[in-house]
């Protein structure tokens, strides 16, 4: 739940002429840059050489205000740092499908119970081994914390060891997306000894079983990370450091990809590519996510006339959300619903029932609701796309004689605004999710009371829970399931899905071999990064 980047330079002139299973699969083996597998933008060349200093560049040194323990930490912006250091007991493939990491492989004997077989040789990176009772303590420790995630995790009956290389997870009732709810960050398995014996503060220490050690850091400034050389993936990570520059501005990005002190850096502007087509060895690539855009209607504030159902389905109705995609982010984006479009089993946001109403019903809606001069307030974080965002959803919602003024704070008022008080004082305002790996997991986040994050903007809606709850115990049929969880939740319109987020990444081909998922369900950009090779100057 966390902004990015896009360009408003290119939309502002756009908009000028535009009104209207078990876990034993394993990793494809690298192949050279040119021939990546299926499922890849890019695969490191395993033919060049390892070490080396990996320079990177991205926006935001999230975290400061929480802290760094992953189990509280809730943007994906913190997720790609702390996944540097942290690991899960499985993670994601190219196609979505769930992996072994630390546990090597799981037996599910029935639909509630799930037997992690821990990976032998694994170590802290204080080189303390890490055991079962780290993995259970970890889960528990999750499941009973204020954290985001706890909820993703399902309804766990009971998580024990079972003998000292396994781990047995009970569930109360079946819930599909568990496998990937654990692949995520948050779900990391964290060194419980010293947490418990309080040697190590995870909000303030990163000590995990991942590839890299912080070395240094600087808020807002820079990290370092240093490889840890007892690492259990044997030839892995192949940089020796990484060093991590965090430059909010997307110019001072590109310029340091021209010059080369960069030799990868997350982008945001659609016009990213032909801003970077004449520097030499610059490649820019898109990478598809299942993070996406989305509008939230604040219901609880007094006197507000987005209160009414009316109201915001009309103002549902009137978004046109091809629109956004096409001028927003250069097409580059798509239209989705509740669940994240490209996940296998996502609805069709052409089938949602405000697609095929018109801006006519909309304007008699709002008329029912005696709302025909209807005026709010957006507020959004000033970095893009949002601008290019809010200028669509504002053009579109004319049309309907809706009257949006545009509020612009940095990042870090904009988040105190929208999610620091209950209830909140916005309007309205623009935010995006992590899709994440299940097209049910998203979905959760329309439950209040599960989210715990849109507790001061939006009303629990027992018949939209119950669906959710519903979707997420299904095997069988669980299309049907989902899409009546979209459709609930369109007609609610307290908070509006739009398009996806895709993530534009620009490396320099003369200095970096790179490992990239053509789509990425976690928002992690960083996920392959150990993998990462470093081209030796010449």
């Amino acid at each position: 739940m966390r902004p990015i980047r896009l360009a408003c330079g290119v939309a502002a002139a756009l908009l000028a002429s535009a009104c209207a299973a078990t876990g034993t699969t394993t990793t494809p083996a690298a192949a050279p840059q040119e021939t990546a597998a299926p499922g890849y933008l890019a695969v490191a060349d395993e033919a060049l050489a390892k070490g080396g200093a990996l320079n990177l560049q991205v926006h935001i040194d999230s975290g400061a205000a929480t802290g760094y323990d992953p189990q509280l930490a809730d943007v994906a912006t913190t997720w790609q740092l702390l996944s540097l250091s942290y690991e899960t007991l499985v993670t994601v493939g190219p196609d979505f499908g769930v992996q072994p990491l630390l546990a090597e492989k799981w037996d599910t004997p029935d639909d509630k119970t799930y037997i992690f077989h821990l990976r032998k040789g694994v170590t802290f990176s204080n080189g303390r081994a890490m055991t079962a009772d780290d993995v259970v303590g970890s889960l528990k420790r999750l499941l009973a914390s204020k954290g985001v995630w706890a909820g993703q995790l399902g309804p766990v009956d009971e998580v024990v060891k079972d003998g000292d290389d396994k781990v047995k997870v009970t569930l109360k009732e079946p819930y599909t997306p568990f496998l990937a709810s654990l692949a995520n960050v948050p779900a990391a398995i964290l060194p419980m000894k010293e947490i418990d014996d309080k040697s190590v503060d995870p909000a303030t220490t990163l000590l995990g079983t991942g590839p890299y050690v912080v070395d240094n850091h600087r808020q807002d400034v820079s990290w370092t990370f240093k490889r840890y050389d007892k690492y259990w993936n044997q030839g892995k990570p192949a940089a020796d450091t990484l060093n991590i520059t965090i430059a909010p501005e997307e110019a001072a990005r590109i310029a340091a990809l021209q010059n080369g002190s960069a030799a990868l850096a997350t982008l945001g502007n659609v016009d990213s590519g032909t801003m970077l087509a004449g520097a030499k060895d610059v490649k820019v690539v898109t990478q598809a996510t299942t993070d996406f855009y989305y509008l939230m209607l604040n219901s609880l504030k007094p006197g507000s006339k987005l209160a009414d159902p009316k109201v915001r389905q009309a103002i549902n109705i009137a978004l046109d959300t091809k629109q956004i995609a096409e001028v927003a982010l250069g097409g580059k984006g798509k239209p989705t619903a509740v669940t994240p479009a490209g996940l296998p089993g996502s609805c069709d946001p052409a089938a949602l029932p405000s697609a095929a109403k018109s801006v006519d019903e909309a304007k008699q809606l709002l008329a029912e609701a005696g709302a025909q001069n209807l005026s709010f307030t957006l507020t959004i974080f000033n970095t893009e796309p949002a601008p290019a965002v809010a200028q669509v959803i504002q053009q579109n919602l004319q049309q309907a004689g809706i009257t949006v003024k545009i509020e612009q704070m940095d990042e870090a008022s904009w988040s105190g605004k929208v999610y620091g008080k209950a209830p909140a004082e916005f309007d309205a305002a623009l935010s995006w999710f992590a899709g994440y790996a299940d097209p049910g997991m998203v979905t959760k986040w329309w439950n209040p009371e599960t989210a715990g994050f849109n507790v001061g903007f939006m009303k629990p809606d027992p018949e939209l829970n119950k669906l959710i709850d519903t979707a997420n115990k299904q095997t069988d049929n669980r299309e049907k399931a989902l899409a009546d969880v979209c459709a609930k939740a369109d007609a609610d319109a307290q908070m509006i899905p739009l398009v996806t987020r895709p993530a534009t990444v620009a490396y320099r081909g003369d200095q970096l071999s790179p490992s990239l998922y053509a789509t990425e369900g976690y928002g992690n950009v960083l996920r392959l990064v150990a993998d990462a090779r470093v081209k030796k100057s010449q």
